[in-house]
């Protein structure tokens, strides 16, 4: 009986003492964590409803998309051009969907980095009359700016 009683404190003590995690994740349940996520959240409920100011509100005032061509800076996304290249492409979307699996966030001094799994469907009907497809493994990159974490890349 002593022998039981014991194995369960120490199991006791063990589970108090491990790290909090979100529910349903691998992620540590800490104040910064939870504040990224909700910047992801609110990033994928503007992708869905093509809300180019909201977007342009959760990034930091250097944002810097070089969309996957670091030379060439014609094609770069900044907090300036932002929000009318995508007023543009969202008055040619429809019907936006978008999951986002944050897979792990790491925070740091000030800066921090979430990489997660994007699926998202959208209708195009200038390219196409069927239902366009993409899912990809994904890093976003975050800066504490104003009091609250922001986007610097990664969208």
């Amino acid at each position: 009986m002593l022998k039981r009683f014991l194995a369960l404190s120490v199991l006791s003590l063990l589970v108090a003492c491990a790290p909090k995690r979100i529910p349903g994740t691998e992620i540590a349940d800490t104040t910064d964590t939870r504040a990224i996520l909700q910047v992801m959240e609110q990033y994928r409920a503007a992708l869905e409803a093509r809300d180019a100011a909201a977007i342009q509100a959760l990034v930091t005032k250097d944002f810097r998309e070089d969309a996957g061509t670091p030379a060439e800076l014609e094609d770069d996304l900044t907090a300036a051009n932002l929000g009318p290249y995508l007023e543009n492409l969202f008055k040619q979307l429809q019907s936006p969907k978008v999951e986002l699996d944050v897979r792990r966030v790491q925070v740091g001094e000030n800066v921090a980095a979430a990489v997660y799994y994007w699926k998202a469907s959208w209708r195009m009907p200038g390219l196409s009359p069927r239902p366009q497809r993409e899912s990809e493994l994904e890093q976003m990159v975050f800066r504490r700016e104003d009091g609250g974490w922001k986007i610097a890349s990664g969208i």
